[in-house]
């Protein structure tokens, strides 16, 4: 502990005497200092016992003393000492009263102790608890170190909360609780997700303190990782805040956890290497070698039904141009979510990090194996089946869904690349292949339609129509149908809706007719003029089909 004025006055070769101020001895000293100026307070930091011998003090005068005092006092300074026998006898009344006024403690500092022997005495006590909160710094480092080695973040943790005594908590990339100790500082921990996200958001590293509610702890919160962006946070509560072997503890831990991070990646990099090999192996239609490969690495994911995913990247102006024509005429524009609903997402940087990052992140914890393997300018995910990793990235394509749909009606273009991912139906190692042909599928389709993310069961339930969004198609259908338009502009009949009628009823005269409020000998006829006009007969299946899609996709434009 640093020393106080009561270590002082139970010092015995100092002699000192309490003349005021009983109760406030337990007051820390920073240091002890000297001044005859009749007024020291622009000299002084707060935490000082002021020396004085009142040589240019008027230390009779009850006003006087009120001011000086009052201002000290207000300056922070926690003691007077007054020696005696110097220019005063003894401690003046006028100096005694105002000390008891204002609660600051008054110390009789005798003749035979020199200024200097206090002021020693407070450095000495000052040097040892810094060498105490040194040598029990290095102590908690020690045990943080062996608790890192044997008990993991886990362990560290537990040691740190013990350190400080208080809890700690560690977070992941996305600001998600990732383990606490003690273990009933997970609800505590999981309220901070949006300030460690915001923290995330910061140059690192970078720092911040969370002042909680009437009657609840203090919080520091750290980034983890020497990288742009900080690959965890973590948090430590406090009652208050924390002494210098605290500290010294604090960022022990913060130091280990880095080199765990830094470790983590050349760790992770090579299990990429591991997970590129097994993909290339499924692929090849060799699952047996695969899961010789995968080992307890991957092998849980071999194991049961996955979902292979294949993302990349677009221009935003392409996706966006899709995306809008395809929209529905007329839908109102949709609100930006909030930056928490894309914790963990950096679109403005790169889509496919930001990918791996959520399925990484929610497969460890869930305690799920997961297979990212980057593929040039794609990203490849391999992830069980209705397990924590797909469905995260569900969720984030869908937010990412609705922020495009609030900003595309105010930015139709940028620099900037979008995600767009595929997604297999649920298959085993022998039909890797084919999951990675349906993934690629999706993939198409999604980049074709402007979503984020398509499934390929979607692609099966859903409709072709769609798909005639697209220029070649319309151009095509302008092509087909054009002199049929040129006819009607000319008043001489309605053929285009005619045919449209005609088809809708799969060429049942009657039924078309009355739609169209015609007789069937008119309607016969104007089917002829079509034959006639596009050189076509409509006895052929294929050209019915052409005709009726290329109906479809001028009624999209």
């Amino acid at each position: 502990m640093p020393p106080t004025l009561a270590s002082l006055v139970h010092h015995s070769a100092l002699k000192l005497t309490v003349r005021a101020g009983e109760d406030r001895l337990d007051v820390p000293v920073r240091w002890a200092h000297v001044s005859e100026l009749a007024d020291p307070v622009p000299y002084m930091e707060g935490g000082e016992l002021l020396l004085i011998t009142a040589l240019k003090l008027d230390a009779e005068d009850p006003e006087a003393m009120r001011r000086y005092v009052r201002r000290l006092a207000g300056a922070g300074v926690v003691g007077l000492g007054f020696a005696v026998g110097v220019n005063y006898d003894e401690i003046p009344k006028a100096l005694v009263d105002a000390a008891e006024q204002e609660g600051l403690p008054l110390l009789e500092v005798p003749r035979r102790t020199p200024f200097l022997a206090i002021s020693k005495a407070v450095s000495a006590a000052i040097a040892a608890d810094q060498y105490r909160a040194v040598t029990a710094g290095f102590a908690a480092q020690r045990e943080l170190t062996r608790q890192a080695q044997t008990g993991g973040p886990e362990g560290l943790l537990a040691a740190l909360a013990s350190q400080v005594d208080g809890w700690a908590a560690l977070y992941d990339a996305s600001g998600a609780v990732v383990a606490t100790a003690p273990e009933w500082a997970g609800r505590r921990a999981a309220r901070l997700t949006g300030d460690v996200q915001k923290l995330r958001d910061r140059a690192a590293p970078a720092s911040s303190v969370v002042g909680g509610p009437e009657n609840e702890d203090r919080v520091e919160l750290h980034t983890i990782g020497t990288g742009r962006r900080p690959r965890a946070a973590l948090a430590v509560g406090t009652a208050a805040a924390p002494g210098t072997a605290e500290r010294y503890a604090v960022h022990s831990a913060i130091a280990l956890l880095t080199l765990t991070t830094e470790r983590s990646r050349s760790l992770q990099a090579a299990e990429q290497r591991v997970g590129a090999a097994v993909l290339r192996m499924l692929l090849a239609g060799e699952p047996d070698h695969a899961r010789a490969v995968a080992g307890d690495l991957y092998g849980e994911l071999l194991d049961a039904p996955f979902r292979m995913m294949v993302a990349e990247r677009v221009p935003v102006s392409a996706s966006a141009a899709l995306a809008r024509a395809e929209a529905p005429k007329g839908a109102p524009p949709v609100d930006r979510p909030s930056a928490a609903a894309l914790a963990a997402a950096d679109t403005a940087g790169d889509p496919l990090a930001a990918l791996a990052d959520v399925v990484e992140s929610a497969a460890a914890r869930a305690g799920e194996a997961v297979l990212v393997v980057p593929e040039g300018e794609r990203l490849v995910v391999l992830a069980a089946d209705r397990g924590a990793a797909a469905a995260a990235c569900g969720e984030y394509a869908a937010a990412l869904e609705t922020a495009r749909a609030g900003i595309r009606e105010k930015v139709p273009g940028g620099e900037d690349d979008e995600l767009v991912v595929g997604l297999s139906a649920p298959a085993g190692p022998i039909a890797a292949s084919a999951a990675y042909k349906q993934a690629e599928q999706a993939l198409s389709v999604a980049r074709r339609r402007g979503r984020v993310l398509v499934e390929h069961e979607q692609m099966a339930a859903g409709s072709v129509l769609p798909l005639l969004a697209d220029d070649a198609v319309r151009a095509f259908a302008d092509g087909m149908l054009r002199p049929l338009y040129e006819h009607d502009a000319t008043g001489r009949g309605d053929l285009v809706s005619s045919l449209h009628a005609w088809l809708s009823k799969h060429g049942q005269w009657d039924a078309a007719a009355a739609e169209l409020g015609v007789h069937r000998h008119t309607l016969r006829y104007r089917m002829r003029r079509v034959e006639e006009i596009l050189g076509r007969s409509l006895d052929d299946p294929d050209v019915r089909m052409e005709l009726w899609l290329a109906l479809k996709a001028a009624s999209s434009e």
